[in-house]
Order: C-alpha cells, then sequence, then structure tokens
C-alpha cells in the first residue's frame, strides 16, 4: 500500500515524491543540522576549514580540508551516510518516512527500491 506521497491522475504520469525534493536543499538542510556552528574537522575538531571540490559522482557533495591539521572530508565524513551510494534525497525522504511509523515494505514502495534494499537502509 502505497501512501499518499504519490499522485496519479488519468492525464498525469505517476509522480513520487523523491521527484518533488530539491538536492541542493537536502545537502543544504544536511549541513545545518550536521554542523550548526559552522563546519568543523572530524579528526581535530578546528572550524579552520576550507573548501576543497567535491565528489566526483555526487556534485552537490562537498569535500572540505582542515587548515590545521590538513585532514581531508567531506559533507558525509562520519556520518551513517558514508561510503553509502544512494542519493541523499533518497535518505532524507526514508527517515521521514521512518518517522511515520511506515514499513519497510511500505517505504521500498513508496522509494520504488527492492525492499531488501529498504531493509539495510533502515538498520543502518
Amino acid at each position: 500500500m502505497q501512501i499518499a506521497m504519490t499522485t496519479k491522475s488519468s492525464t498525469n504520469p505517476e509522480i513520487g515524491i523523491l521527484e518533488l525534493i530539491d538536492p541542493a536543499k537536502c545537502y543544504e538542510f544536511f549541513r545545518e543540522k550536521k554542523w550548526p556552528c559552522g563546519i568543523c574537522c572530524p579528526k581535530c575538531t578546528s572550524n579552520r576549514v576550507k573548501k576543497n571540490g567535491h565528489k566526483r559522482n555526487a556534485p552537490l557533495c562537498r569535500n572540505y580540508k582542515c587548515n590545521n591539521c590538513g585532514c581531508r572530508f567531506n559533507d558525509f565524513t562520519g556520518t551513517i551516510l558514508a561510503r553509502k551510494h544512494h542519493p541523499i534525497r533518497v535518505w532524507i525522504v526514508m527517515l521521514y518516512l521512518m518517522g511515520l511509523n511506515l514499513s519497510n515494505r511500505q517505504i521500498a514502495a513508496e522509494l520504488d527500491l527492492n525492499p531488501d534494499v529498504a531493509h539495510r537502509m533502515t538498520i543502518c
């Protein structure tokens, strides 16, 4: 059973919630929650950090370099999203749906994922 986040009509194809989510806003939201007082190094906690490009396969994910200890890190370093391959908007929507107490099968159907993949993602 899919929840009322998808819209169907006879004239429009099905539009899923993921198509309505702006990836840039997801990264902005994620950064605000991860670093409420500004970006800091995960190794030495210094706030003397500079932007250092972006991930090749995720252009909105920023890389950083600490001017204090030289540590290189990105937006996801030290989080459950580190080394994960699904787009950030899938994770954000999944966390939202988990908050609504949907089952893994319902989440998988809503996000067009294999139920086994959805299960693995929800037990991070």
